[in-house]
């Protein structure tokens, strides 16, 4: 005699005619996988969501270009490439350093991209506050324990860079050219970061590429506050812009990019790099005096900020070019 299943269990278990069928069993299970699959699937599309705003926050290709900068420097005063271990202490020292200055940027600009960038991580609810410190902490102390492994001068600079940037977000960004040299001055200091990474502080080469790229990124600053005018007027920033007008800004610009070129014939006119790097930086200077004037000329912000995206662009190559001239001993 077949027993009979109580109502409770054929509740719980509702195979055909109430009984335990296997049908039922593996369909089940099959249930319990899509579920599985399922959640697996919203675990994994959430750890890419929250991946992908944290790349926001540090803004990465900021820090990349930062770490690119000290390796290059660290190229320049050997004079052909560093080892790997120094490599990678140095790119993490400008990466880390960089990076942490971006992350506490989003911090103090909090308020303001709640109406202006309200899709910005912090405003939109992507990363939380505490989030942001803890990843402004391991940035932190990730350039600063990179930097402390190559060199005691180098983690000193290290943290005189971290203030800097706290400094620039919290109190600076709004007073115009004071603001803007902080900024420069530290692009121009990964090229010299790169020098004490590679035991090499005093390195002339060095500090002139330093130089240029302090003079170059300058320019930039001054001529974006003349793009952006509008936009800095209703923050209460002291530009040179709002302060003198648009075309006196941009021609303080030009006068850094001449600067930039004069200061760029150094390194052969010293005898430090030879006819290899005389021939490229010529033709990058070439190509900046053009798109530099063409920059002064733009009648509207759109036209002056493709400059200097181009500008930009063409001061990357020619520092690319440059390293693989020096590391085939052909510079």
């Amino acid at each position: 005699m077949q027993r009979a299943i109580p109502d409770r269990d054929r509740l719980l278990y509702p195979a055909a005619g109430g009984n335990y069928g296997k049908d039922y069993v593996l369909r089940a299970f099959k249930d319990s996988k899509h579920v599985v699959r399922m959640v697996d699937a919203g675990i994994f599309q959430a750890s890419l969501a929250k991946a992908r705003a944290l790349s926001d926050l540090v803004r990465t290709e900021l820090p990349l270009s930062a770490g690119i900068c000290v390796v290059a420097g660290e190229i320049l005063a050997l004079g052909g490439l560093p080892s790997i271990p120094v490599a990678a202490l140095g790119f993490a020292t400008g990466f880390f350093i960089s990076g942490s200055a971006m992350i506490t940027n989003e911090y103090f600009d909090l308020e303001v991209d709640r109406i202006n960038h309200p899709d910005r991580p912090l405003p939109s609810g992507r990363v939380t506050i505490p989030e942001m410190a803890l990843m402004a902490v391991l940035f932190s102390i990730g350039g600063l324990v990179a930097a402390a492994l190559l060199s005691p001068v180098l983690l000193a600079l290290a943290a005189l860079l971290l203030v800097i940037g706290i400094l620039y977000n919290w109190k600076l960004k709004e007073a115009g050219l004071p603001g803007n040299m902080m900024v420069a001055a530290s692009v121009g200091m990964t090229f010299v970061c790169g020098g004490m990474a590679a035991g090499k502080p005093l390195s002339g080469v060095v500090w002139t590429f330093g130089a240029m790229a302090f003079l170059f990124d300058l320019a930039e600053e001054i001529a974006g506050g003349a793009m952006d005018m509008e936009g800095d007027r209703q923050r209460g920033a002291r530009t040179v812009a709002l302060t003198y007008g648009r075309q006196p800004a941009l021609r303080v610009s030009m006068l850094l990019f001449a600067g930039f070129i004069g200061l760029s014939l150094l390194p052969y006119l010293a005898g430090w790099l030879g006819y290899g790097y005389l021939a490229a930086i010529l033709l990058a200077d070439t190509a900046i005096a053009y798109l530099a004037f063409g920059l002064y000329r733009s009648l509207t912000p759109q036209d002056g900020r493709a400059n200097m995206r181009r500008l930009y662009l063409t001061m990357t190559l020619m520092i690319v070019v440059i390293l693989l001239l020096i590391v085939a001993n052909i510079a």
